[in-house]
């Protein structure tokens, strides 16, 4: 099971680095599985983007997210995300390339009919291996989210998690 989820991670793609007139298609996977005691929960979550690349420096698009995750004991919940990204690159060798995306939309659970919004900045590396196709790194970001359930108070989350996360992406550009 590690290695198919190391192999799922190495084929996550987020959109790359950014070529003028050229549509990108990506996306991540995760899955998270924690136990505690006798008190065990997985989640898995899938989020495609798409983008149009309008200048050599800006990426503009749509995002979304459906995730599953189960609580032992508990059931399981669906939650869902739909919003619009932009994306600025800069490239600094023919090699390498940063990039920052700020992500924005409406989000709900299954949980009390929950809906609410989020934001999020993550800035990463782009590593051109050959004709479009390249290797994302982030070491995490910034996030912000809340959600108002029918019978639950309101949930706000902040979060900065710098060094605590890393992840891996393959990308494609497409050009038209």
């Amino acid at each position: 099971m590690k290695k198919f989820l190391l192999g799922v991670a190495l084929f996550v793609a987020t959109i790359s680095n950014a070529q003028k007139g050229s549509i990108l298609l990506g996306g991540n996977v995760g899955f998270n599985s924690e136990k505690i005691g006798d008190s065990r929960s997985s989640n898995f979550e899938f989020t495609p983007k798409i983008g149009y690349q309008f200048t050599d420096h800006w990426t503009a698009g749509v995002e979304g997210t459906v995730a599953n995750v189960e609580v032992a004991g508990f059931g399981t919940t669906e939650q869902y995300k739909i919003g619009a990204f932009t994306r600025y690159s800069l490239p600094l060798s023919d090699l390498f390339a940063f990039y920052t995306d700020l992500g924005a939309g409406y989000q709900s659970t299954s949980t009390n009919d929950a809906k609410g919004m989020y934001v999020s900045v993550t800035p990463a590396l782009f590593i051109n291996m050959k004709k479009g196709f390249g290797l994302n790194f982030s070491i995490g970001g910034f996030n912000y989210d809340n959600l108002d359930g029918k019978n639950d108070p309101r949930q706000e989350r902040v979060g900065f998690n710098f060094g605590r996360t890393f992840n891996v992406g393959i990308s494609k550009n497409f050009g038209l």
